[in-house]
């Protein structure tokens, strides 16, 4: 079956390489031959010397200024932040909604071919739950955009060093361990950052086209494929 991607040699883009997710993501693009170029846009620089890294320091508020450099086979988009560290529910929205439905936007279009979205078991449209709206009301609108293939990504909480520490995450994480050990919420298995990253490369690399989601329990299976 014809793939989107080639075998070899694509260029990956990449936004909210900083985070947990990203910093895993861009880690593994850079050691996988199947790419040649990973370009990142972030906010303050990474300090990443790598032959097949290009950086692209931006602001998000101004797309005119950044907007024709979306261009390459597969757009990674892994941006997010909590309401705590971005100050309120408006401010969050800005960073999780529309910052990267901005960007996918833009990669659709400049005719980038795929894009593979980070979003959060439970995601849906209709939540009555702030976060799992907005991230179902992204992936309900990404889906509408003109990709070849788009990826949904839902793992369950996330673990692995971050740069901020989230006492709040770190606490939910301990009782949804607790509840895991006597076989409850099996849905919302912890999940490593790395476990994420390979899952996210796996699937943008298969056969498969059209708008595919990939829940948490699914992605450890599909983090192994080789």
């Amino acid at each position: 079956m014809e793939t989107v991607l080639n075998k070899n040699n694509n260029t990956a883009l990449v936004i909210g390489a900083t985070g947990l997710v990203g910093s895993w993501l861009v880690k593994r693009l850079l050691q996988d031959n199947r790419f040649g170029k990973v370009i990142i846009f972030v906010r303050r620089t990474t300090d990443i010397a790598d032959p097949k890294l290009e950086e692209h320091i931006i602001d998000f508020e101004k797309p005119s200024q950044w907007q024709h450099l979306v261009k390459g086979d597969v757009l990674f988009s892994s941006l997010g932040t909590t309401r705590g560290k971005a100050g309120s529910k408006v401010a969050q929205r800005r960073v999780d909604y529309d910052y990267q439905y901005q960007f996918a936007a833009a990669a659709a279009g400049n005719a980038v071919p795929a894009l593979v979205l980070v979003s959060s078991v439970g995601a849906k449209a209709s939540s009555p739950l702030f976060y799992t709206r907005i991230k179902g009301e992204l992936e309900r609108d990404v889906k509408a955009l003109p990709f070849e293939k788009v990826v949904v990504i839902q793992p369950g909480p996330l673990f692995g060093e971050r740069e901020e520490q989230r006492t709040g995450e770190e606490l939910g994480m301990r009782v949804v361990n607790a509840m895991n050990r006597i076989g409850l919420m099996k849905r919302y298995r912890p999940i490593h950052g790395d476990t994420v990253a390979l899952a996210m490369i796996n699937a943008c690399l298969d056969s498969q086209k059209g708008k595919l989601t990939y829940s948490d329990l699914k992605l450890f299976d599909l983090a192994k494929v080789e």
